[in-house]
């Protein structure tokens, strides 16, 4: 049996689960506009694990959503990860996020992209064929009416996250399939993880940092 705590601080969306061998036991989330993760993290982390009946020393694995997404997010996700880590002596998973919210999408779709705000017209993307499998690396994406035509001219494509809604507005495509209000949950994270974890595929507790994708840029 594997326990692992999946901690999912990319966007707004402050969750975490925690995964029996790849199944939901326990989620905790609060997905409002404000970013709540430092106040509420770690309380949440406690809730799961009470929740289940169970304590830290029973874990087996954290695994953390590596990004990209919200700087101070990822960075305040990937502390607590290492933290506990460090503290329990157990092994570090990195989850992409792209790839777990991808699974959010219950369409039956050609192709399935995966996108959150970045800024101004820009999102952070990737692309997955009808098997789930990625296809596109994640990458930075002005969008424009022209974006994503090379998908959606083979077929249904399912565009899901918080950067859906300025691509809705301008494209009008007939094969596109809007789902603006999907964000990233440790819910997802479950089977990824309990996949991970079988195949060893450990992070350096140590060296690890998250994938920013760009860098942090301080406004007024």
């Amino acid at each position: 049996m594997s326990n692992i705590l999946c901690i999912e601080t990319a966007t707004t969306n402050c969750s975490v689960a925690l995964s029996v061998n790849g199944s939901v036991r326990s989620l905790k989330e609060d997905n409002t506009k404000g970013y709540s993760h430092a106040e509420k993290l770690h309380v949440y982390i406690e809730d799961v694990l009470t929740d289940a009946g169970m304590h830290k020393q029973d874990l087996d694995a954290i695994a953390v959503s590596k990004g990209p997404g919200s700087y101070t997010g990822l960075r305040i996700g990937v502390s607590a990860a290492k933290g506990l880590c460090f503290a329990l002596d157990i092994p570090l998973l990195s989850i992409a996020t792209m790839e777990s919210l991808m699974h959010q999408s219950n369409e039956d779709a050609r192709f399935y992209i995966p996108m959150l705000d970045a800024r101004r017209m820009e999102v952070y993307c990737a692309v997955f064929d009808e098997n789930r499998k990625q296809i596109q690396d994640t990458q930075a994406k002005i969008v424009d009416e022209t974006s994503f035509q090379e998908y959606l001219e083979q077929g249904k494509v399912s565009f899901l996250g918080s950067g859906v809604e300025k691509f809705e507005n301008i494209c009008k495509h007939p094969n596109a399939i809007f789902n603006p209000s999907a964000l990233p949950s440790a819910r997802e994270m479950a089977a990824i993880a309990q996949e991970k974890y079988q195949n060893g595929e450990f992070e350096d507790v140590a060296y690890f940092e998250p994938f920013y994708l760009k860098d942090f840029i301080v406004g007024k």
